[in-house]
């Protein structure tokens, strides 16, 4: 794989992990901020060390197919 090609597939990973990050998008977010409540991952950072948490399997989906998931 060229150094090009790879560069390439690492934004395309870096943009997929900050559409995780949004969750259900930023409109979903400003919600959940306006009834004064923080994510899921908002409350980690609160709880933890700064630089202690490291979020495995971000980009990982649940493979149910049952109760119209």
């Amino acid at each position: 794989m060229s150094q090009k090609s790879m560069e390439k597939e690492i934004l395309k990973l870096s943009q997929m992990e900050e559409k995780a990050r949004l969750g259900g998008g930023s409109d979903k977010l400003e919600q959940q901020h306006k009834v004064g409540k923080m994510t899921a991952r908002e409350r980690i950072e609160y709880l933890l060390d700064p630089g202690s948490f490291v979020e495995l399997n971000m980009l990982a989906e649940h493979q149910c197919s049952e109760f119209g998931m």
